[in-house]
């Protein structure tokens, strides 16, 4: 008689780690699901559950193989376990005072073994954190330390991790070319299948294209995120592939593509569930960019208020407080964000810098707005990508138009439409309105602009909107849905560089509209 093959504990333990390596999840929870109660079967268990969303089974698997761990006297697997412990809950719960006793579990535990892997982690999750301070010299020291360590000891995704922080504390003080190189390398290994845990894989992969968004690197952004959605649909990792999403959106909008946008907002909302509020975050607040781009002031507001503590969310909050007109708010919002970012030069000072330009010339505090605009074009130049020089010509422009000196602003506005036009002709637009009124002021012949940049339907729209109709009628009147009507509306504003209804009207009317 035949007796049937029994499997072995340890080969279901490696059946688990084959199928988390390729990205297998359920299978993998099956697999240790047959190993346990082992100290080792409830960690592999821990990381099916992590990628599956899971985050009761996930925290409940972890906490147990620390306790085994513990009674076992292994000190490095327990300091292993309080570290990500620590990271599950950030990430799960935001709950960071339960976070930091259990990464200060971790330090102690591992302080008194010989080096391991695991006192690299604890070391780059220090930087993560010198990062969040925007401490840039001590997150480069300590990644670089945990860099090395992992380079001895040979643990390849502890190495590039490390590298991909050291690489973003370089951008972040300005020293580009040499942080994109780091990450560039590190994102490569990441999808190359060098990382024995492919959770810091997916950090590596958003620590780059958050990089690549801050500095409007929006090239490099776009190819990198075709590889990156491409490596986490094979791995079934949703919330990399919303991550990933929600950055590409942020560069079609910027492109002017807003349906694009809207489609994949929509997809990075369903992909980014709410287990994971700091990362549907991403999500959320490009939305909010979004709906404020579309002239959607109220939903706007409200989306960055879901995560007022995101950079992007603060930036829309201020540029909020200006399309409204209230330069004084953004103004108190923008010092209170440029105190937390210390360090004159620092590319993360850069969209507080250029907003605070707007306010001061707003309230007629040039002094501040020149020593604003310098320090701005400053790390524009150092950083050299196409929008940020656009970005910086174009407040050079403002500078110089509030100060009477309309040919130079004619110039800066020029420059800025020439950067802008091929690649993103919505901003240009604003640049346009802004060339309009500088040439009108030194008296030249000024082509009407709402005739050029409006479609014919869209004057239609508007001349309606001028007669004080609503979307519900304007909808009825033309015979079109109260979402195409939102979408003419949202255009518009784009278009004459606006975001209500009566400066719309009334940019039309000044620049000769039908």
């Amino acid at each position: 008689m035949i007796q049937p093959v029994r499997t072995s504990y340890d080969e279901f333990l490696a059946a688990g780690r084959a199928a988390l390596s390729r990205g297998a999840w359920s299978v993998a929870r099956v697999a240790f699901e047959q190993a346990l109660p082992s100290p080792e079967a409830f960690e592999g268990l821990s990381w099916a559950a992590w990628w599956l969303e899971d985050v009761p089974a996930c925290l409940d698997a972890r906490e147990q193989a620390y306790r085994l761990y513990r009674k076992a006297d292994d000190a490095r697997g327990a300091g292993r376990l309080a570290l990500w412990l620590g990271d599950d809950h950030n990430e799960f719960r935001g709950a960071g005072a339960v976070a930091e006793g259990w990464f200060n579990r971790a330090a102690r535990l591992l302080d008194r073994l010989e080096p391991c892997p695991e006192q690299g982690w604890m070391t780059v999750f220090d930087a993560h954190g010198a990062l969040g301070r925007h401490d840039t010299g001590r997150a480069r020291e300590l990644a670089v330390q945990a860099r090395e360590l992992g380079r001895r000891l040979g643990a390849v995704d502890l190495e590039m991790f490390s590298l991909a922080t050291e690489g973003l504390a370089l951008v972040e003080e300005g020293a580009v070319e040499a942080g994109m190189r780091c990450l560039d390398e590190a994102t490569a290994a990441a999808l190359g299948g060098e990382f024995e845990n492919l959770a810091p894989a997916a950090w590596t992969c958003c620590r780059l294209i958050s990089a690549c968004e801050e500095i409007r690197d929006y090239e490099r952004g776009v190819q990198w995120c075709r590889q990156i959605e491409d490596f986490s649909r094979r791995m079934e990792a949703r919330f990399v592939t919303g991550v990933c999403r929600a950055h590409y959106a942020a560069i079609l909008s910027w492109h002017g593509d807003w349906d694009a946008a809207e489609l994949e907002l929509t997809a990075a909302c369903d992909d980014l569930t709410v287990k994971r509020p700091y990362w549907r975050a991403e999500a959320v607040v490009r939305l909010g960019d979004l709906r404020r781009r579309q002239g959607r002031l109220a939903a706007a507001e409200s989306l960055f208020n879901e995560a007022p503590w995101h950079s992007v969310a603060q930036r829309g909050l201020a540029e909020l407080a200006l399309d409204r007109e209230d330069p004084a708010a953004a103004l108190a919002m923008l010092e209170r964000i440029l105190r937390r970012i210390p360090g004159a030069g620092s590319v993360n000072r850069a969209w507080p810098l250029e907003l605070l330009v707007r306010a001061e010339l707003a309230l007629g505090d040039y002094v501040s707005a020149l020593t604003h605009l310098t320090e701005f074009c400053s790390i524009s130049a150092r950083v050299g990508t196409r929008p940020l020089r656009a970005a910086a010509r174009f407040a050079e422009g403002l500078y110089a138009a509030a100060q009477d000196d309309h040919e130079k602003a004619c110039d800066c506005f020029e420059d800025a439409i020439d950067l802008l036009e091929p690649v993103a002709p919505r901003e240009a637009v604003r640049a346009r309105v802004e060339l309009a009124r500088s040439l009108d002021a030194l008296g030249r012949t000024v082509v009407p602009v709402a005739a050029e940049v409006l479609s014919a339907r869209q004057l239609d729209v508007l001349r309606l909107v001028a007669d004080g109709l609503g979307d519900r009628e304007i909808a009825a009147r033309l015979v079109i849905s109260e979402h195409t009507v939102h979408r003419h509306v949202a255009n518009i504003y784009t278009r004459l560089s606006c975001s209500t209804r009566a400066a719309a009207v009334a940019q039309a009317t000044q620049r000769g509209l039908p």
